[in-house]
């Protein structure tokens, strides 16, 4: 655990990609096998399963280091950390031991078959064993949450440094449905079959956005477009007999989407597609809010799937009769999915992304516009001869989206956020007018620049009217510009309206309370673009 103690000090001590990859790929030289697979789990989000709450470390927490428990929930918003106010609030450890990672991890896996006061034996002894970055770490490990700053891409540059192998093989070698309990790291990392698992999906590739118009691009023939649909990117695996289904964020997720079962019924083993799942209407999308019911779901009543059919809209063939085709330039492998998919019957659970036809960019830019109608957010440029990479790669993929619809709202609520943010109210709640009264309608975190943030932090604690634990209601004088991709109809919201990806565009110093859109304006959003 020192050893791992000492990479998260070095990653956490520095901002520049080239010193944590460096830092990873010292630590994957000289760490044992079982810890080095822990350490890629970890990174790419394979964590293990919570065995306690949070509610029960605070409490033992508290009553070791011999604190009122209302102490350390004060504290926790201050340090912004769980995990960090626990060990900063613990007392020193009574031993020292040099365990792996791996002796720790096989502690917490241990404590899910445990009753729960040996779960409180077990994790007070573990507190009294490690030292204080030991004892943050472990404590990320209990309770979940363990990000720290780590892409996978850098993850796997690092490996590859470490190895010797090329970035992309390790990429591909990533994916997929494996964990520490089901493999090794010779069988993950140094074995030569990429493809000895028939689910795992190809690393996907990313668009870079595009912020102002596609001129600098160059000749629009050597350019392909399509639709930026509003849904899931996916990958449609047909291999070894059955199919599965993966989503950009590498969560397998076919049995969420059971029309898909049907493409073996069509399409031959072999086969690998990169799509977006939407909910369709028969002629076209459906808006993202139909959709959102089924992404949380493992099993999906027959009521959902009547209401909310899904397919994929194709887009790209990566891998056909076992061939992987993704070196191969996007014509030749957009022509080979049309005719792939040539012919399927209407009912049919997928068919190809529509391309749109151009001559000039004016041509497109006009096409664009008519992105919401079509419940897309914008349109994707990709150029023709491009091979199909993994990660992003700026240059030839680009996602040009419309602008994001806004409205101007009231800020009545603020919170403090976590941690390096833990000292500014970052978190805030805001309404719009109706008649005499302000009507919360969405939260918002981001968006405003470090110094402004400092600013309305100073002023919110000179202007807090009541205080709901962490919460401050403060007075409605400050307007801001809410900017959001999509709009939907909402039971839960007292406005009877949600927002999809709201986030504050500008603070309008030039407007006052009375000046900020009303509900009736949300509701008239809602009815153009819901």
């Amino acid at each position: 655990m020192k050893d791992f103690a000492t990479l998260f000090t070095r990653i956490d001590q520095t901002t520049k990609t080239t010193v944590k990859t460096r830092a990873l790929a010292d630590f994957f030289k000289t760490a044992n096998d079982t810890d080095k697979l822990w350490t890629i789990a970890l990174f790419s989000g394979r964590r293990p399963k919570r065995a306690v709450t949070t509610t029960q470390l605070r409490e033992w927490a508290a009553e070791r280091a011999g604190l009122p428990l209302w102490l350390l929930e004060e504290s926790y918003p201050i340090v912004g950390d769980l995990a960090e106010t626990l060990a900063l609030m613990l007392p020193p450890a009574e031993k020292s031991e040099d365990r792996p990672l791996t002796y720790w991890i096989s502690e917490l896996l241990t404590l899910q078959a445990l009753p729960l006061e040996d779960r409180r034996a077990r994790i007070l002894d573990a507190w009294d064993r490690l030292e204080a970055t030991e004892r943050f770490l472990f404590n990320k490990l209990i309770t979940g949450g363990f990000r720290i700053g780590i892409s996978q891409k850098l993850m796997t540059r690092a490996l590859a440094q470490a190895t010797g192998q090329d970035e992309a093989t390790l990429a591909l070698k990533l994916m997929g449905a494996w964990t520490p309990e089901t493999a090794s790291f010779a069988s993950l990392i140094e074995a030569d079959d990429p493809q000895a698992d028939d689910s795992r999906p190809y690393p996907f590739y990313l668009a870079y956005q595009m912020d102002g118009g596609p001129d600098p691009l160059g000749d629009p023939a050597d350019w392909q477009a399509e639709w930026k649909w509003d849904g899931i990117r996916g990958q449609l695996i047909l291999r070894g007999g059955g199919h599965h289904l993966w989503s950009r964020g590498e969560e397998l997720i076919t049995d969420r989407f059971p029309e898909l079962a049907r493409a073996t019924d069509f399409l031959p083993q072999g086969t690998v597609i990169d799509g977006e799942i939407v909910t369709w209407d028969g002629t076209q999308p459906m808006p993202f809010a139909t959709l959102q019911p089924r992404i949380g779901r493992k099993s999906v009543p027959k009521k959902l799937l009547r209401e909310a059919p899904v397919l994929m809209l194709a887009y790209d063939l990566l891998e056909q009769d076992g061939r992987d085709l993704r070196e191969a330039p996007l014509a030749d492998r957009r022509a080979a999915l049309d005719a792939l998919l040539a012919g399927l019957p209407p009912d049919a659970p997928l068919r190809p992304s529509p391309l749109i036809a151009f001559d000039d960019w004016q041509t497109l830019t006009e096409t664009r516009g008519e992105a919401r109608d079509r419940h897309a957010e914008g349109v994707m440029l990709k150029r023709r001869a491009s091979p199909y990479l993994a990660g992003r790669k700026k240059g030839d993929w680009w996602k040009w989206k419309l602008d994001p619809l806004t409205v101007d709202a009231v800020m009545i609520y603020a919170q403090q956020g976590h941690g390096r943010r833990a000292n500014l109210f970052t978190d805030f709640t805001f309404a719009v007018r109706d008649g005499n009264d302000l009507v919360p309608f969405t939260k918002a975190y981001s968006g405003l620049t470090d110094a402004e943030f400092a600013e309305i932090t100073r002023w919110v604690r000179k202007n807090t009217l009541q205080r709901f634990g962490p919460v401050r209601q403060v007075r409605p004088e400050h307007v801001f510009e809410i900017a959001f991709e999509g709009i939907q109809a909402s039971p839960r919201h007292k406005s009877g309206i949600a927002l999809r990806f709201p986030r504050m565009a500008r603070w309008r110093h030039d407007k006052s309370v009375d000046e900020a859109n009303t509900l009736d304006d949300l509701r008239a959003l809602l009815a153009a673009h819901g």
